[in-house]
């Protein structure tokens, strides 16, 4: 298989600091060894940006275009249509799918051949107005006492943006039905403690001052950014997995920049500790019964 040929690589993408796609590959190819394993099977839909980060956006769906070698799975959707999404399982297939503008990669919660099977139960904490990273870490932290109880471990990484995902990584035999139960009961247990703090609903008008613990991503075709990957930020931010006591030293603090990296320090840090996340596709754990 051939690298495929990459273009336009002086063209800005983050003009506040100057960084460009060339950097942007760069980084993917850099950071593929670790992200690679967490893309490995899974449907892509791809946030592409071609002109950068303050040029129009959009979402890739279909993998047209692609080279042969290039995967891909067909997705059944509830209308009956079935699409043909891309599967990012190698480096040049990465590489190809970067230099489509692509800064953000979301994949799937389950992977071609098992599509109705989720591989994780994920918690996504969003912070309401008022609220930043430290009120999201002090949730994340909060939320390790029932996990254990349950007898689960769970993992966290940082949305790329001010929120935080919490992945509860499972064995294979759970549905979608399972995922969301349990998503769903955690968020209403803790929106109903703290009420003041924390809510389970999406809409804006109760979100001030509160983090959303967001369960509704456990279903079959909800998507979640992957670890590692960029975000199309004024500054380039990456979708970072953190140690709980990185978590823990964020908390207390008032600013965001705690658990916020850029794409260099991301790099540095999976040279110097690997990566953190890779219990996220290991660890086979079971769910309490409903």
């Amino acid at each position: 298989m051939s690298r495929p040929t990459l273009t336009s690589l002086d063209r800005v993408l983050w003009p506040a600091v100057g960084f460009t796609k060339g950097d942007m590959l760069a980084y993917y190819e850099a950071i593929s060894p670790v992200l690679l394993p967490h893309l490995e099977g899974r449907p892509l839909t791809l946030g592409r940006f071609p002109a950068g980060v303050e040029g129009p956006g959009f979402a890739t769906t279909e993998c047209r275009g692609r080279p042969d070698w290039v995967r891909t799975v067909r997705v059944p959707l509830r209308s009956g249509e079935v699409r043909e999404q891309c599967v990012i399982d190698d480096l040049p297939s990465l590489l190809w799918a970067v230099n489509l503008g692509s800064i953000e990669l979301h994949a799937f919660p389950s992977a071609a051949g098992r599509l109705d099977e989720p591989a994780f139960v994920v918690l996504d904490l969003d912070p309401g107005p008022g609220t930043g990273l430290a009120e999201c870490s002090a949730i994340a932290l909060r939320l390790q006492e029932p996990l254990a109880e349950a007898g689960l471990t769970g993992f966290c990484k940082t949305s790329g943006g001010l929120g935080l995902h919490v992945y509860v990584p499972l064995a294979p035999g759970h549905s979608f039905d399972d995922t969301r139960a349990f998503a769903r009961s955690l968020a209403a247990r803790f929106a109903g403690e703290r009420p003041d703090a924390v809510t389970d609903r999406r809409e804006l008008s109760g979100r001030v001052g509160r983090v959303l613990i967001d369960w509704v991503p456990n279903s079959a075709r909800a998507l979640t950014v992957t670890p590692y990957s960029l975000r199309a930020a004024d500054v380039p931010s990456v979708s970072t997995p953190v140690g709980w006591d990185e978590v823990e030293a964020a908390a207390p603090r008032a600013g965001d920049e705690a658990l916020r990296f850029g794409p260099r320090e991301v790099v540095e840090r999976v040279r110097a500790d690997g990566d953190p996340f890779r219990p996220v596709l290991e660890l086979r754990q079971r769910l309490p019964a409903r």
